[in-house]
């Protein structure tokens, strides 16, 4: 009917793949969520209709049969029946910072990954959906600026050691139009951090975690009556880590996830009652991720360690005789999306000095097509005389074995003293020393070599592909370990021929931020220069569900969090230190850096800062990350 669409946000097929689902005038909420127009194209009609023209929407999602669409507006779940036409709201109470019905909250949404609060049944005769009442949540303000009077956006965030949503669980059930709420216990400071259907009728699976996060249980409610039972549940003496690798064979009456529990991340096979069939992997490596689940080939298919911790291969592994195989071919980092009858998969390949390669390759891994090898990138950028990645190991004086990259300056040469940029993150589980291409600092990176500088990046005690004891001994005392091998690689690169010990620098973002933050203070003798954006200042400022998994609730750990705050060390910074932070910053708030300074200049430290008005902790858009980057080139030039 001649309408047109300005851009297309994102689109999904129905099942069926008669009709396409579209979002376009995409307005971001916050990092991960946002607010669209849907339409709807009817292929066999050859018709574009708006899904709604009653307000803007988020998360509409095709029933399994394709004709509804079930969709969220104004922290209320509605229904959309593309045949009749209808629209039906199935909640009404949802309130902007007091109730949500079908999404989640600021915190569910940052540290469980996930936005969308509502999960259609197999057969598409149920919904199950979340309810968040945050009206107990403290609010947070930030100024938002550009206007005579500045307006405040207020959202609710809760920081360590405070009050959470209380979450419940219901089922709507289309033919009788009847809301079940599932029993997941009398406690209400707890999370539900999963709700995934089995495949069984009448049955879903809930993730309950306590509050401290190291005690997880999976319940399978009766969706009928509402009732739950505990099927599986495991405990740590750190946390238990929430992923997606949960995976039901309701044909087989199995189900199928990952843990830690032998001290690596293994996959792990159950009956329907919870009791232990198999243990699938295991090994002193780490299952990455499971890709696919093939109940009729009886197939496993996950990305895995096994060769290198810097590494991802594909394999797979048989459900019945517990037999791997290695798929992928070439080392570097392999990801891979399997068709529905898992036939075939498009895999997506890169190594530390290759741009992204996708093909299409059969279940055993033969090449079969090749979409994009992005040679014409590879060719530019083999134009450019720029240090290739190296990929490495040393050992810290205490025995410890820590990855590394490193990048020299072309024509490096060793009776010269090079200056070095040290790049970190170095947050828990975090891995950025791996076998892959890197679009976006790493481009950066190169042109800092072309100008004479040594690049380098090292993954410290408490990140991840390393095994779980590697990881958690960070656990209740951030900032300790991971600064001491930050300081231990600038005394190891330090001692490299060709490198001058006096001129090391370090940037980092976000934990990073904090890092490098603390490396300029703990190190203050080891590093002349260091850039830090948004950091967080004090844990007792950030969210609690990542906090508290890492750090454990304020009031049991009063002394981890006193000595993992910057605040504490504002006395010993001694070099060139550039503080960088957005005011709209939703995750890590600009008030970090506002109370850091303070203690800076309490301190009488001389430093340097950077505000970006309205900016969130992302920091782009109007020119901004151009801005960024050349600010913190200039500042590397004139001070390392």
């Amino acid at each position: 009917d001649g309408k047109k669409l300005k851009y297309i946000g994102d689109y999904a097929l129905s099942q069926d793949e008669k009709r396409i689902l579209i979002s376009t005038n995409v307005e971001a909420i916050y990092r991960h969520s946002n607010t669209a127009e849907y339409y709807i194209y009817d292929f066999a009609k050859k018709e574009l209709t708006a899904l709604s023209d009653k307000g803007r929407q988020r998360l509409a999602e095709f029933s399994p049969d394709g004709t509804k669409v079930a969709f969220v507006r104004d922290n209320n779940l509605y229904l959309k029946d593309l045949i009749s036409g209808t629209e039906e709201a199935l909640t009404t109470e949802g309130k902007m910072n007091e109730i949500i019905y079908g999404a989640t909250d600021w915190v569910y949404e940052e540290e469980f990954g996930f936005s969308k609060g509502f999960f259609w049944s197999p057969d598409g005769s149920q919904i199950a959906y979340y309810c968040m009442d945050e009206s107990r949540v403290k609010q947070f303000n930030m100024t938002m600026w550009g206007d005579l009077y500045p307006s405040t956006y207020t959202y609710k965030y809760p920081k360590a050691g405070e009050d959470n949503s209380i979450v419940s669980v219901y089922v709507y059930t289309l033919s009788t139009k009847w809301h079940k709420r599932m029993d997941v216990g009398s406690n209400t400071d707890q999370y539900i951090p999963r709700v995934k259907w089995t495949g069984i009728p009448n049955c879903l699976a809930i993730y309950r975690l306590n509050r401290l996060q190291n005690n997880l249980e999976i319940l399978l409610a009766n969706t009928a009556i509402g009732s739950s039972q505990t099927i599986y549940t495991e405990t740590n003496k750190c946390y238990v880590e929430i992923n997606d690798n949960l995976y039901f064979l309701p044909k087989s009456k199995l189900f199928v996830l990952t843990s830690e529990k032998d001290g690596y991340n293994h996959i792990y096979l159950f009956n329907m009652n919870g009791k232990q069939q198999s243990q699938l992997t295991q090994g002193k490596w780490e299952v990455a991720d499971i890709v696919g689940v093939d109940e009729d080939g009886s197939q496993i298919y996950y990305l895995s360690t096994e060769l290198s911790s810097m590494n991802k291969d594909l394999y797979s592994v048989n459900i019945k005789t517990g037999k791997t195989m290695r798929i992928s071919k070439l080392a570097g980092t392999t990801d891979a999306k399997f068709s529905s009858n898992f036939k075939y998969y498009i895999s997506t390949w890169s190594d530390a000095n290759t741009p992204y390669v996708y093909t299409i390759n059969d279940s055993k891994g033969k090449e079969l097509v090749v979409l994009e090898d992005n040679s014409k990138l590879k060719n530019t950028l083999n134009e450019y005389t720029a240090g290739k990645k190296e990929l490495a190991t040393f050992t810290t004086e205490d025995g410890t074995e820590l990855n590394y990259w490193i990048m020299y300056p072309p024509n490096f040469d060793t009776q010269k003293q090079y200056p070095v940029l040290m790049y970190v993150y170095g947050g828990p589980g975090s891995q950025l020393v791996t076998n892959r291409f890197d679009p976006r600092d790493g481009i950066w990176f190169k042109m800092l070599t072309q100008k004479g500088y040594v690049v380098m990046c090292v993954d410290n005690r408490g990140t991840g592909g390393k095994g779980e004891a590697f990881k958690k001994i960070t656990y209740s005392q951030l900032g300790t370990y991971e600064v001491q091998d930050q300081i231990e690689a600038a005394k190891f690169v330090g001692k490299m021929k060709g490198i001058d010990p006096k001129r090391i620098g370090i940037f980092g973002w976000s934990y990073g931020g904090y890092m490098s933050s603390m490396c300029m203070l703990q190190g203050a003798d080891y590093f002349k220069t260091g850039i830090s954006v948004a950091p967080v200042a004090d844990w007792r400022y950030y969210d609690n569900i990542y906090t508290e998994r890492y750090m454990g609730l304020p009031k049991d750990n009063a002394e981890g969090y006193k000595k993992s705050a910057l605040f504490n060390y504002a006395p010993l910074l001694k070099g060139n230190y550039l503080l960088i932070h957005g005011t709209a910053d939703d995750n890590v708030h600009i008030q970090n850096s506002m109370d850091w300074i303070s203690k800076l200049t309490t301190a009488d430290k001389q430093f340097d800062m950077f505000f970006y008005p309205n900016k969130n902790h992302s920091i782009y858009g109007g020119n901004t990350r151009l801005h960024l980057y050349n600010m913190m080139t200039d500042y590397i030039l004139k001070n390392l």
